[in-house]
């Protein structure tokens, strides 16, 4: 299994807001100029992001994206879920329709049970804690 880029970018655009000191909604221009990315595939990413109530957006002059809850409040999961999708690493997982090995398969166990770490793991991390991360690197 593999991150995609737009997850990728969506972490980078959540810890952008995230950071953003004086709490005013954000233009996506200026995230996409800081951070080097297009600013369509931001627009794109948001969509999702907007979806999940993760990111707030406003309209007008003062408009722009702002964090849709508190950081502490928002898991990576909540990032990155919306923008993957399912998370199950084998068909299988989800549904028993799509093997006849169902019930006697001893690595759709393991499968299970992997697919259930990265969601806990996820879980455990929130985007203030990634927050952290990046003030302690800068």
């Amino acid at each position: 299994m593999r991150i995609s880029t737009r997850s990728r970018y969506g972490m980078r655009l959540m810890l952008a807001l995230g950071i953003n000191e004086n709490k005013k909604p954000v233009f996506l221009k200026d995230i996409a100029q800081s951070e080097g990315i297009s600013e369509k595939y931001l627009s794109q990413i948001v969509i999702p992001l907007k979806a999940r109530g993760v990111i707030s957006s406003f309209r007008g002059a003062h408009g722009g994206y702002l964090l849709g809850k508190p950081a502490s409040q928002i898991r990576l999961r909540d990032i990155i879920e919306p923008l993957e999708g399912d998370f199950c690493l084998v068909d299988c997982v989800k549904s028993s329709d799509i093997c006849d090995k169902w019930e006697e398969c001893a690595t759709r166990d393991i499968w299970n049970e992997m697919s259930s770490l990265l969601l806990n793991y996820m879980d455990e991390f929130t985007l203030e804690d990634l927050i952290k991360k990046h003030r302690f690197k800068h």
